[in-house]
């Protein structure tokens, strides 16, 4: 039985202690996309640039980090490791992945995704900053 998976990335705006990763991120954007993986999803994950693969439930400290700081090799890595996260616990071919992050999350994961047999769909493609939070608000 195929399921839909949501990833959603991680942003800057944080709060200051350890906290669950769902309560962690604290921008109006994580919220909204968050809020929209909740929405349309079997299970959703946080694409963090430090700890990779996040549970909205799993509990993490604040840091500065973020892949575009990040060289090629380093984020083809972590994209290999999120991947097989992904693979461990929760994705298996045929399941439909729902991605609401920027570029440099998704760069190097959509391809793996899709050769495993996953059927990838990134619906805020190409929209600016603003208009992902307008397309976000309409369909949350």
């Amino acid at each position: 039985m195929s399921r839909t998976i949501a990833l959603v990335a991680c942003v800057k705006t944080k709060a200051s202690t350890p906290r669950p990763a769902g309560d962690l991120y604290t921008s109006d954007l994580f919220a909204k996309a968050s809020a929209y993986a909740e929405k349309i999803s079997d299970a959703w994950y946080i694409l963090s640039a430090k700890y990779g693969l996040v549970g909205p439930n799993e509990i993490i400290a604040p840091y500065e980090k973020t892949l575009r700081q990040m060289p090629i090799a380093q984020r083809k890595a972590w994209a290999a490791q999120v991947f097989q996260d992904l693979c461990a616990v929760a994705v298996k071919p045929g399941d439909r992945i729902v991605i609401l992050t920027g570029e440099d999350y998704r760069e190097y994961l959509v391809e793996p995704l899709r050769a495993f047999g996953c059927h990838v769909e990134i619906p805020m493609l190409g929209l600016s900053f603003g208009k992902q939070k307008s397309w976000l608000k309409e369909h949350t």
